[in-house]
């Protein structure tokens, strides 16, 4: 997602543009990489050194609800990405030593298979992860 997209989707819901929004909104758009919180608070105070921890969480639920962020959770930590610009169904993997994502489009679930298993039960999505290192990181 590109920053503008995502402070025009802010405007559209009814919520102010603000300069530590878009701030912080290039910050995902910078990284091809699932931050923490607590990354994004320290990169936020070198220009708003009076920013609190519960500003930086209400802010990225708020980005997370209107999915212009993505969120997972590694080693206990809830990390965000900025949302893919992809609009095909697909999934990821990602690194667990420096945090970088990858898409791949090949899916192993299918509708059916769920259907058939658990015919009252209906999807309305799902997510899939998988976890490991990237070559850069083997490398290094």
């Amino acid at each position: 997602m590109k920053v503008s997209d995502a402070l025009e989707r802010l405007k559209n819901r009814g919520y102010k543009y603000t300069g530590k929004r878009e701030k912080m909104i290039q910050l995902f758009a910078d990284e091809d990489r699932y931050i923490p919180a607590k990354e994004v608070l320290e990169h936020m105070q070198k220009d708003y050194p009076g920013l609190s921890f519960d500003t930086i969480y209400r802010n990225l639920s708020l980005f997370q609800e209107l999915d212009i962020l993505e969120e997972t959770e590694l080693e206990g930590e809830k990390r965000f990405r900025i949302t893919c610009q992809t609009n095909s169904h697909h999934h990821h993997l990602i690194c667990l030593a420096c945090g970088r994502t990858e898409h791949f489009h090949t899916c192993p679930v299918s509708e059916e298979t769920i259907a058939a298993q658990f015919p009252a039960f209906q999807v309305e999505g799902h997510k899939f992860e998988v976890y490991g290192t990237c070559a850069t990181c083997i490398k290094n």
